[in-house]
């Protein structure tokens, strides 16, 4: 093997699975935001931060299907910087929406 050439053993595996999981966390938090945001019955601030949330969790789920996708071929991109950017605003966005429906 020359020093150009890569071995990626299972990183990309790993790497795969840690996106899928994180997935799946985010989803479960989209839900239990859903379900606080009509708990109290229907507001229209509720509905708003439940509409915000979804668009949050679509956004990560675009990224994160990207790069789950991308972690297929044989020689893996590393996460682009957009990318990056994207999967964090969407947590942050996620985490502060339902702090905002806790009042």
């Amino acid at each position: 093997m020359t020093a150009g050439e890569r071995d990626p053993g299972l990183q990309p595996e790993r790497t795969r699975l840690a996106w899928r999981r994180t997935t799946l966390s985010c989803t479960v938090v989209a839900l239990l935001a859903g379900k606080q945001a009509l708990h109290g019955g229907i507001t229209t601030a509720g509905v708003v931060a439940l509409a915000l949330s979804v668009l949050a969790w679509l956004g990560f789920l675009r990224v994160a299907n990207r790069r789950v996708q991308g972690m297929g071929a044989a020689r893996p991109q590393p996460l682009g910087a957009r990318a990056a950017l994207t999967a964090a605003a969407c947590t942050v966005a996620l985490a502060a929406f339902a702090a905002a429906m806790l009042f």
